[in-house]
């Protein structure tokens, strides 16, 4: 039995180096290929972004004194900043008028809805039906009162309210009507009016709404009508009007998007040899943006030495992205060895550092905030695949890298890097199952906006603009999230790492084989459960994967399901049709169930880890029973082999912990009397012989380990399997049946049919 502990991770525990290599040829290559890998990320990362920094003369900082005067040497432009630039577009989009569309057509329509309805109110009105009348009217979503009701059975004022609005719609709505919620808000004293091909500018107060119309129509009535006659006349040309001026929405952020372009990008010129600071002068925002201008124009001139790329600076930041990396790479090769044995492991975790940088080229070139860094997407699938402390220093090694990068140097954005991808590789804790991704989101969101409010707040920095931030970080979050879990899959597929969630998928009750289990083997499915809970807990003890030892005992023993009979679990009656059956026989069938399981499992794509478990959960060990006897009926010697399960041997703590864990739950489960003094001394029989034979040389348990598991399992062994009270109604039944449990085998003898 191996005494080195096990690795951490939520993989089964890899070689060692050791192991790996052997000679000083396959050294060279083995660990020659790992620093190549890292010097060509450092080397990418370098040709991602160079050093631009070539300049000999420092820039002074904003409120520092000049110390010496600065003369421009070429002309050059001072650009505005993306912030100013962005206001100035907005003020310019606000002072352009809106365009409204005249619409001639519109009081033709509106005189000869009104003429309709005027007719079809005489047709009811001359008949003086004024039940019909209430009926036209509230389906024309008028409401009147009856005394309203009485001015349209009057021909008179009826014949007044018809010339009044079709005068309305003749004469008013051609001076231009509109929807007053369209001008509402307007930014601009006036607005284009366009009647055909011509356009002209109207001012706001002279544009016409709907209320502007309701009061000219109504003055076309005679003075004397009653108030109420007016609100009635009112009610009908709201229900028929039409607006002859509407926006033109195309039109009108077509000139917008003119206006915008037409600001210009910069905010003034400077000469050639006009003077740009003075020796002495305090240096303000507007000179430190003209120095930043004109050193800018000097790189991207490419003038003399000055602006020309220092070989030495290109190969300092490489240098320094070497460094930067090798602290993760330091980490891996001393905690992780399993991880740096695997060289496709490690091309992943290069894979995901390039595809962040290489983000970052895209939120550069594309003047994106620097807030959209997918630092998430690498947290996420490292801390899934392996675990937080890997991903949380390889989080805060690519934020200080991040921050070394001229376009994300700023304090802020690195800090908000470290909390949300810290965050990220701490979130998996909270999540075990991909739709509990919106919580890992929140967190990462959560985490983000703190560290931006308390950095916002120790800069002074406005409120508006941390809040854009943390807006932005709440969005990669959900984004980053999202792809990664998506991207899952084919993380796992890459590496063979078989990762939490997917485990608890494999858990599942109703998937196809664990049901075909329950229903064709019943007996065998309880006693899986059972030894589950033994395993998980066991495991969960010495700090190994509980999940993982409990997805595979769900599956050790499926093979059993071909022939369930032969397993004294699936016999209820207590007949054994081993019986009946040649030793060699018995013992076929009884090995049968580890290769035909493995297959059944593998037809099913159930995840290699967990195929493990068929395997090695009886190791390389002799099935007993049937050897001994066929001892007894031979005359020559017997082939031990035939005897014997395949193995391999367990060969990591939770495959170790499933092999005991079953002989001990089928063991005791057979066991007469099952007090706790008795329990524990079968389940130190069991674990001793296992130690005896050689069957967790191979697992890296320790002998602590292993006094740990066996207090787990008689805690709840003697717990489970404990004196039950007789009760006189049924003492006879349980009587007659310990009489028929002492003709049985031995508890030792019926738990390797288990």
């Amino acid at each position: 039995m191996s005494k080195r502990p096990g690795s951490e991770g939520s993989s089964v525990s890899g070689r060692t180096q050791a192991e790996v290599v052997s000679s000083w040829p396959e050294r060279i290559r083995h660990h020659g290929a790992r620093l190549l890998l890292l010097v060509a990320l450092a080397t990418l990362i370098t040709v991602f972004f160079p050093p631009t920094e070539g300049l000999n003369i420092d820039v002074p900082s904003e409120g520092a004194v000049a110390q010496e005067t600065v003369t421009a040497e070429i002309a050059f432009s001072v650009p505005k900043a993306p912030a100013e630039l962005e206001r100035d577009r907005r003020l310019a989009m606000e002072t352009v008028p809106p365009t409204f569309r005249y619409r001639a057509e519109a009081g033709d329509s509106v005189a000869a809805r009104l003429t309709r309805f005027f007719d079809r109110i005489d047709s009811v009105a001359t008949a003086g039906d004024t039940i019909a009348l209430g009926d036209l009217l509230r389906g024309s979503q008028i409401t009147a009162t009856p005394s309203q009701t009485t001015y349209l059975i009057d021909g008179a004022t009826r014949a007044v309210f018809r010339t009044a609005a079709i005068r309305a719609a003749n004469e008013v709505l051609p001076r231009g009507v509109v929807d007053p919620a369209r001008i509402l808000d307007l930014t601009t004293e006036t607005v284009t009016v366009a009647r055909g091909v011509d356009e002209e500018s109207v001012r706001v107060d002279d544009v016409l709404t709907s209320g502007d119309f309701y009061a000219e129509a109504v003055r076309l009535l005679p003075p004397q009508l009653p108030p109420d006659a007016r609100e009635l006349f009112r009610l009908l040309l709201i229900f028929h009007l039409e607006y002859s001026l509407e926006l033109d929405v195309f039109a009108t952020e077509q000139d917008r998007g003119a206006a915008r372009e037409s600001v210009p990008l910069t905010k003034g010129d400077v000469l050639e040899r006009q003077v740009i600071v003075r020796t002495g002068d305090l240096i303000g925002s507007e000179t430190r943006e003209r120095l930043d201008a004109y050193y800018g124009a000097l790189r991207a001139l490419g003038d003399g030495e000055q602006a020309s790329l220092d070989l030495g600076a290109l190969v300092g930041a490489g240098m320094l992205n070497c460094l930067l990396l090798s602290i993760f790479g330091l980490l891996v090769f001393f905690a992780r060895p399993e991880v740096y044995a695997n060289f496709r492991w490690l091309l992943l975790l290069a894979i995901l550092a390039a595809a962040y940088f290489g983000a970052g080229i895209a939120i550069d070139r594309g003047g994106l905030p620097p807030e959209w860094l997918p630092i998430a997407f690498v947290a996420l699938p490292v801390a899934v695949l392996w675990d937080t402390r890997m991903a949380l220093l390889l989080v805060l090694v690519l934020a200080a890298l991040t921050g070394t990068l001229e376009p994300f140097s700023d304090q802020g954005t690195v800090l908000g890097l470290m909390a949300g991808g810290a965050a990220a590789a701490m979130s998996v804790r909270a999540v075990r199952r991909r739709s509990e991704t919106w919580v890992s989101i929140a967190i990462i969101s959560g985490a983000s906006a703190l560290m931006l409010l308390a950095h916002g707040m120790a800069t002074s920095r406005p409120l508006a603009e941390v809040a854009q931030g943390a807006a932005v970080f709440a969005g990669n979050a959900t984004a980053s999230a999202l792809l990664a879990m998506g991207f899952l899959w084919v993380f796992e597929m890459f590496t063979g790492i078989t990762t939490v969630q997917t485990l608890l998928e494999w858990a599942d009750p109703t998937r196809p084989l664990l049901r075909r289990l329950a229903m064709e083997a019943p007996g065998t499915y309880a006693h899986s459960i059972n030894v589950a809970n033994l395993a998980e807990a066991a495991a969960t003890r010495i700090d190994a994967n509980g999940l993982l030892c409990r997805v595979g005992v769900l599956y050790h023993d499926v093979g059993k399901m071909l022939k369930p009979h032969y397993f004294v679990e699936n016999q209820p009656d207590s007949r054994n049709p081993h019986d009946k059956l040649k030793p060699e026989t018995s013992a076929s069938i009884v090995l049968e169930h580890v290769t035909e399981g493995a297959r059944l499992a593998r037809d099913e794509n159930v995840p290699d880890v967990v195929v493990q478990f068929i395997y090695e959960h009886h190791g390389t060990q002799r099935i007993g029973f049937f050897y001994e006897k066929a001892r007894e009926e031979a005359e020559s010697e017997v082939d031990v082999q035939r005897f014997t399960y395949p193995g391999p041997k367990p060969r990591s703590k939770e495959t170790a912990i499933v092999m005991l864990a079953d002989s001990c739950e089928s063991a005791t489960r057979a066991m007469h009397d099952p007090t706790p003094e008795r329990v524990r001394d079968l389940i130190d029989t069991v674990v001793q012989g296992k130690i005896a034979d050689g069957q967790l040389d191979e697992a890296p348990l320790t002998l602590g380990d292993v006094a740990q598991v066996k207090e787990q399992f008689v805690s709840i062994l003697a717990g489970v399997h404990h004196r039950r009270i007789e009760y006189p109604g049924t003492k006879h039944l349980t009587d007659a049946e310990a009489e028929g449990d002492e003709k049985d085998e031995p508890a030792i003898g019926l738990a390797e049919l288990a």
